[in-house]
């Protein structure tokens, strides 16, 4: 496993053109990943990426490229050891510490390392994890920070108790998938003739949840979700996401004139690093449920979110937290409080990979899917050489080796900025 180069490309998709991912926070994303392609001297390749949505993917790959000396030249079969060698540096610990755009280009760094552990051993990720021993587990986390809320032991003693009837739930998901629901009808900039057939769409895909981007204008709000509550129709589960945009007293307000239509949940309601103030709403919108975390950038925010009381449904992100490891210590975090994780997969490649996270989560973990869907936005899937397969709206469990990482060579020679077919031509 002797890394022998680490290359990075600046890819841009101007989804901004569709208003595709609008939401009140964000008008005008163009999902971009900051991509980052490890070679081995016998000459296998492990492909991960950082999710931005345009401007600065050129500061998140630089940060990328800042992180060569640390796997180039490296035995990384140790992928554990790699990933607390990157984080606690103590020159670039200074730019987080475990936070920002230094932690996310580790992410990206070690879920290549993933990529390639899983391609070179002919798996797919979630069932490469699946199949580790809890020890094997409990020594890919860092405990740090967070013994307060799960130790080692209490970790150990969660994957135990999830041994038992690992090898029937791979069975359960080879055969049946895991659910999933949709956010493409609910971007804030399509008007409501496009937000009344994308939610017919989704039911007639099988879906089960959809969720509408709110938090811009209230009367907006309150018109699109009665178009989509005439739909999808009476007890359907339709979750709101504001994506960061109200102070707690606005929440709670905007939530009240809302809950006529009875929102399945309530996303990012606030600032991601507001701890109290997500407990605050918590408590004052009850029985509505918060979920967050697409944002939350490290184990530490998760922990005090969960011990405060202030989440429902956590949200992990595969690529915003410092990689497969630290989600493990997440995963196993929420089992601890019996709260259920319902992964953010927004962006490019996200649906990709947050999957194998969710599904080693129920074989591994939690055992169970109970209150749990994973996200599915129907973008750019095209660009990857193992895409989501989504059937009767639930993820088809991956066959491929690998993190269904890797993209087209065409898609990235295509869309690399600035100098790609694609932005020359806007550009010029």
């Amino acid at each position: 496993m002797k890394i022998t180069s680490l290359e990075t490309h600046d890819i841009r998709f101007p989804t901004s053109r569709e208003r595709d991912g609008s939401d009140a926070m964000n008008p005008d994303p163009d999902y971009s990943a900051a991509y980052v392609v490890l070679r081995t001297e016998d000459g296998h390749e492990g492909h991960g990426f950082a999710f931005t949505i345009g401007r600065g993917n050129d500061v998140q790959t630089a940060a990328i490229r800042a992180l060569e000396p640390y796997v180039v030249g490296r035995d990384c079969s140790d992928i554990g050891a790699l990933s607390r060698g990157m984080v606690g540096d103590s020159q670039l610990r200074w730019l987080g510490p475990e936070k920002g755009v230094m932690h996310m280009a580790i992410s990206a760094v070690v879920n290549a390392l993933w990529d390639l552990k899983a391609k070179r051993e002919g798996k797919p990720v979630w069932l490469l994890l699946s199949e580790m021993s809890p020890e094997e587990i409990v020594g890919l986390v860092d405990f740090r920070y967070i013994t307060d809320a799960l130790t080692p032991d209490e970790a150990l003693e969660i994957l135990r108790k999830a041994q038992p009837g690992r090898q029937e739930r791979i069975a359960h998901l080879r055969a049946n998938g895991y659910p999933a629901y949709a956010t493409s009808p609910g971007w804030l900039g399509y008007d409501d003739d496009k937000l009344r057939r994308l939610c017919k769409e989704a039911l007639d895909d099988g879906f089960t949840q959809i969720k509408l981007k709110v938090g811009a204008d209230l009367d907006d709000d309150i018109r699109r979700m009665r178009v989509a509550r005439e739909v999808c129709g009476v007890g359907f589960p339709i979750a709101v996401d504001a994506n960061q945009r109200w102070d707690v007293d606005t929440a709670v307000q905007w939530v009240e004139a809302l809950a006529e239509f009875d929102p399945w949940w309530v996303e990012e309601p606030t600032s991601p690093d507001d701890v109290l103030g997500h407990a605050a709403i918590a408590r004052r919108i009850a029985p509505i449920p918060v979920a967050t975390g697409e944002h939350v950038q490290n184990r530490m925010v998760f922990k005090q979110l969960l011990q405060a009381g202030a989440v429902s449904y956590l949200q992990l992100d595969a690529a915003r937290v410092g990689g497969v490891n630290e989600n493990l210590a997440i995963l196993l975090l929420a089992a601890k409080f019996g709260v259920p994780v319902c992964p953010h997969a927004g962006g490019v490649g996200l649906c990709e990979l947050v999957q194998h996270l969710a599904m080693f989560d129920y074989v591994a973990v939690s055992g169970s899917t109970e209150g749990r869907v994973i996200e599915y936005v129907d973008h750019l899937h095209e660009h990857f050489v193992d895409p989501v397969v989504i059937q009767g709206g639930r993820y088809v469990a991956p066959a491929a080796p690998g993190f269904g990482s890797t993209m087209h060579p065409e898609s990235i020679a295509e869309f690399s900025y600035p100098d790609g077919p694609v932005w020359r031509g806007a550009n010029g």
